[in-house]
C-alpha cells in the first residue's frame, strides 16, 4: 500500500505539510488558492475551473456541494468558507442576532463582549463557516458616514480593547477548537477617515496622523493574534490601501512582525483598474496587489486569469504567488480542515443556533448597551416598578392601571432594530429576503406588551413615515456589475398619521417616541449628507411636545442623530444603537425601572451637521472654541450617560506626583451614590499632557473601572496607570513619552466640566 503524501500527514510539523503540498501545486493551482469568490450563482465552475481556495456568500446547500467538489480535486485541498457574520450570525435564518458594534461599545465591557463573540462563534462554526469578516476597528470621524454602525465608536483605547476582546471570543483557545473561527481585523486602516463623509472616498491622512490614531488598535490585535486582516477600499496619499507597500509591508510586516492573512474587501483589485484607475488591465493590478503581499483577493474572478498572465510576462513571480498560498495554506492545516472540513453538522446547529442561553446573554448586552441621556424625572415610568417570577411588571398594590402610548416609525420595525449586516439588511437578499423570523425579535412595542403591568393598556401610532425609495439615476448597476442601493426619497409629513399619534399621547399617561434613521440610511455606500431625523419625525415630535404630556424620546439609529429641540427638550431621551432581537424588552425594562440604564456613549452626539468631526480628543490650537453662528459643543459628550440615581465625584488624589516613565501612575477618588436607587458606574480617566513638542489632543481615555455601588454606598476608588502609556508621536513619528507635567482628569464623561483634575510629573 502507497503511504500518504507528507502533507496529509498530520503528526508532521504544519510548516514541513505546506511545503511539500506547494511542491505538487501547479500555477494554476496556486492562483486558485488566492482567490475568494462569492458562491450565490453556484459553485461546481469555481472549485472544479478556477480552483477556488475559497468561498463566501454561499447558500447552505452550496456549502456542502462545495466541500464535496474539493474533496475530489486533485490534491483534495478543503475550502475556507467565510461570511460576514457581525453582530451574531448575520445571514442565517434563526441565529442571534445582537446589538451592533456601536451598541455593544456602550456597555463599556469588553469581557460581555467576548461572551458575544465566543455565542457568535459557537454558532457560525456549525453552519460550516470557519471565518467571519469581523470585528471593525474603524474609528468613527465624521457621523455622515455610512459604517458608523459598524464602529465601537470614536475612542482608539477602548477599540482596542472591544476589538481585542471580541477576536478572543471568535478565535476561541486556539484554532484546533471546532467551535473556534478566524477573525478578521478591517479596515486596515484609515478607512474611516473619509471626506465629506463619503464612503471609502481618499482618506488624506499623514503617516504621522495614522501611527497617533488610526494604527492602534491594529497594532494591539494583531500581536495578540488576530490571524486575517482585511484592507480598506481607499486610498491613502494617492496609493490605494491594496498595494501600499509602507502599510503592508513596512509597518505591518515589518515592525509589527505580523505573519497572519491579508484578504483584500470586495474587489479591491478590480477597483484598481475600474474605479480608482491606476491600473491599465487586471494584469497590471494582479501583479501589484500580489507584489504588495496581498494573499486573498475578494470576488475579483478576473484575478485568476490577470495573474496567469503577469506571470508568463515576467511583471509577477511564482515566488511572489508561494509566499501568499503559504500563508492561506497553514490557515487550512491550523484549522485542522485537512482532517475534519468542519462540514455543517445540522444536530449541532439546532443545539446551538438561536439557543436560549444565547438569547439571554443577547439581553444582557442589549441591557447594557442602552445609555439614557436625559430625563427630568420622568424615567422610570410610574417611579418604577417590580418585576414577577416571569418578568412583568407588577404595579403596587392599589395603583390605578396606567396607559402608555408607544409611537413613532421604529416603535416597531424589526429591520431597523436589528440593523446592517443582519437578514433584511439588502447585503444577501438572495438568502434571507424577508429577514430573520419575525417572532424573534422584540420591537419596542412587542416589549412594553411583553413587559408592563398586566392591567396597564399599551397602545401604538406610528405617527411618521421615515422615507421611500427609487431608482439611482446613475442606472441599476456600478461598472462592475454589482447593484446600486436604491436613493431615499424623504416622507413628508402626514397629518392623519400625527393626528391620530397626537390623539393616543393625549390620551395615554405616558408617551414614548421611537424615532430614528432606517436601513436604507445606513452601510457601505449609505453615506447621508444630513443628520437630521428624516421625514416627517420632526413633525411628529413637535406634534407630541405640543401636547404637555411628558414625552419619552427613544433614538433607535444606526449612529447618533441630529435632534431637535423637541427631543432635546424631552422629559427623557434614550440611545438604542440598533439594539437587536432584545432591544424591545431591555427597552420596556428599563423605562418601566426593571434594570437599571448603565450604558455609556462610545461616540458624542453633534447638534448640527456642520460641526462634523465631532469627537472629544481633537487637537488643541484652534482659533476659538465655536462656530462664529453656531456652538461647537456636542449634544451629548463621550462618555456620557445617567442612571437612575446620581453619583458623586469627590477628592481625587495622585499618589505618586513625580515619577519615572517605567513607573505606574496611582491615584484614588471617593465616589457616593446619593440616590435612591443601584448604579453601575464608568469611572473614566483621562490624560492630558499639559506642553508638548507637536500638536497634541487635549485629554485621552486611558483607563476606566466599571463598579456597582448600592444607594447611599459610598467608597474610595484605586486607579492605576502605567507612566508609558502617556504617549504621545512625535514630529519625527515614534511614539514617545515626553518628560514634564501631565494633568489625570477622572469623571463619568469626557466633558471638561464633569471632570476632577490632578497633576503629576514624568521626570526625563
Amino acid at each position: 500500500m502507497n503511504s500518504p503524501a507528507p502533507y496529509r500527514d498530520p503528526a508532521l510539523p504544519v510548516a514541513e505539510r505546506v511545503a511539500d503540498l506547494i511542491g505538487r501545486m501547479t500555477l494554476p493551482e496556486k492562483v486558485g488558492q488566492m482567490l475568494q469568490l462569492s458562491g450565490m450563482e453556484g459553485v461546481e465552475h469555481l472549485v472544479r475551473d478556477l480552483h477556488v481556495g475559497s468561498i463566501l456568500h454561499t447558500p447552505p446547500e452550496r456549502v456542502v456541494e462545495a466541500n464535496a467538489l474539493a474533496a475530489e480535486t486533485r490534491l483534495g485541498i478543503p475550502l475556507l468558507v467565510a461570511e460576514d457574520c457581525i453582530h451574531g450570525h448575520s445571514f442565517w435564518k434563526g441565529a442571534t442576532i445582537y446589538p451592533t458594534q456601536l451598541g455593544m461599545a456602550a456597555s463599556w465591557d469588553p469581557a460581555l463582549i467576548e461572551r458575544v463573540a465566543r455565542a457568535t462563534a459557537v454558532e457560525t462554526a456549525a453552519t460550516g463557516i470557519h471565518w467571519t469578516f469581523s470585528p471593525v476597528l474603524c474609528i468613527t470621524r465624521d457621523l455622515r458616514w455610512g459604517r458608523v454602525s459598524e464602529t465601537f465608536g470614536e475612542d482608539p483605547f477602548l477599540i482596542g480593547e472591544f476589538a481585542s476582546a471580541m477576536v478572543r471570543g471568535y478565535q476561541g483557545e486556539g484554532l484546533t477548537d471546532p467551535t473556534a473561527i478566524l477573525a478578521t481585523a478591517k479596515h486596515f486602516a484609515g478607512y474611516s477617515e473619509t471626506q465629506g463623509g463619503r464612503d471609502a472616498s481618499e482618506a488624506d491622512l499623514s503617516r504621522r496622523k495614522m501611527r497617533s490614531w488610526f494604527l492602534p488598535p491594529f497594532e494591539r490585535v494583531a500581536r495578540e493574534g488576530c490571524r486575517t486582516f482585511m484592507l480598506g477600499y481607499q486610498s491613502i496619499d494617492g496609493v490605494p490601501i491594496t498595494i501600499n507597500d509602507w502599510l503592508l509591508n513596512e509597518v505591518l510586516r515589518g515592525e509589527w512582525g505580523y505573519t497572519g492573512t491579508l484578504v483584500t474587501d470586495w474587489d479591491n483589485v478590480g477597483r484598481m483598474v475600474w474605479e480608482q484607475l491606476i491600473c491599465a488591465d487586471h494584469t497590471e493590478a494582479a501583479a501589484k496587489a500580489v507584489r504588495a503581499g496581498n494573499d486573498v483577493v475578494m470576488t475579483t474572478p478576473q484575478f485568476y486569469e490577470g495573474a496567469l498572465r503577469a506571470v508568463a510576462e515576467g511583471t509577477l513571480a511564482e515566488t511572489d504567488i508561494d509566499a501568499a498560498v503559504r500563508r492561506i495554506l497553514t490557515l487550512k492545516f491550523e484549522l485542522g480542515l485537512f482532517e475534519d472540513p468542519r462540514h455543517p453538522d445540522p444536530e449541532r446547529q439546532a443545539a446551538v443556533i438561536g439557543s436560549a442561553a444565547h438569547a439571554e446573554l443577547n439581553l444582557e448586552i442589549t441591557r447594557r448597551s442602552l445609555v439614557l441621556l436625559r430625563n427630568d424625572g420622568t424615567l422610570p415610568l410610574d417611579g418604577g416598578l417590580t418585576a414577577d417570577a416571569d418578568g412583568r411588571a407588577v404595579a403596587a398594590d392599589g395603583a390605578a392601571p396606567r396607559t402608555v402610548a408607544v409611537i413613532g416609525p421604529n416603535a416597531d420595525d424589526p429591520h431597523t432594530q436589528l440593523g446592517d449586516w443582519a437578514g433584511a439588511s439588502g447585503q444577501t437578499d438572495w438568502l434571507m429576503p424577508d429577514g430573520h423570523p419575525r417572532e424573534m425579535t422584540q420591537t419596542v412595542l412587542d416589549g412594553f406588551r411583553a413587559v408592563a403591568p398586566e392591567n396597564w393598556t399599551v397602545t401604538h401610532a406610528r405617527g411618521a413615515d421615515i422615507l421611500t425609495v427609487g431608482r439611482d439615476p446613475e442606472g441599476a448597476f456600478f461598472p462592475d456589475g454589482q447593484p446600486r442601493p436604491d436613493v431615499v426619497l424623504p416622507a413628508e409629513p402626514d397629518e392623519a398619521l400625527i393626528a391620530e399619534a397626537v390623539a393616543a399621547a393625549e390620551a395615554a399617561d405616558h408617551v414614548v417616541a421611537v424615532v430614528g434613521d432606517r436601513i436604507e440610511l445606513v452601510g457601505e455606500s449609505r453615506s447621508t449628507a444630513t443628520l437630521e431625523l428624516v421625514g416627517g419625525q420632526v413633525a411628529l415630535l413637535d406634534a407630541l411636545a405640543a401636547t404637555g404630556k411628558p414625552l419619552v424620546v427613544v433614538l433607535l439609529s444606526s449612529k447618533p442623530l441630529v435632534l431637535p429641540p423637541s427631543a432635546l427638550n424631552a422629559a427623557a431621551v434614550v440611545y438604542a444603537a440598533n439594539p437587536g432581537m432584545r432591544g424591545g424588552r431591555a427597552l420596556a425594562e428599563m423605562l418601566l425601572g426593571l434594570v437599571e440604564p448603565s450604558g455609556r456613549l462610545p461616540v458624542s452626539f453633534a447638534r448640527h451637521v456642520g460641526q462634523q468631526p465631532t469627537y472629544y480628543n481633537q487637537l488643541r490650537g484652534q482659533h476659538g472654541t465655536r462656530y462664529a453662528d453656531l456652538t461647537q459643543s456636542p449634544a451629548f459628550a463621550f462618555g456620557e450617560g445617567l442612571s437612575y440615581t446620581t453619583v458623586e465625584y469627590r477628592d481625587l488624589e495622585v499618589l505618586t506626583p513625580v515619577l519615572e516613565a517605567e513607573d505606574t501612575v496611582r491615584a484614588r477618588v471617593t465616589l457616593t451614590n446619593t440616590g435612591d436607587r443601584p448604579a453601575l458606574e464608568t469611572v473614566q480617566l483621562y490624560v492630558s499632557d499639559t506642553v508638548t513638542s507637536v500638536t497634541w489632543a487635549a485629554k485621552e481615555l486611558k483607563g476606566y473601572r466599571q463598579l456597582r455601588l448600592a444607594p447611599g454606598e459610598s467608597t474610595t476608588v484605586a486607579l492605576e496607570l502605567p507612566a508609558a502609556d502617556c504617549t504621545l508621536v512625535d514630529a519625527a513619528g515614534n511614539r514617545v513619552v515626553e518628560p514634564g507635567a501631565f494633568e489625570l482628569l477622572v469623571g463619568p464623561s469626557s466633558r471638561d466640566e464633569a471632570l476632577l483634575r490632578a497633576g503629576f510629573t514624568i521626570k526625563g
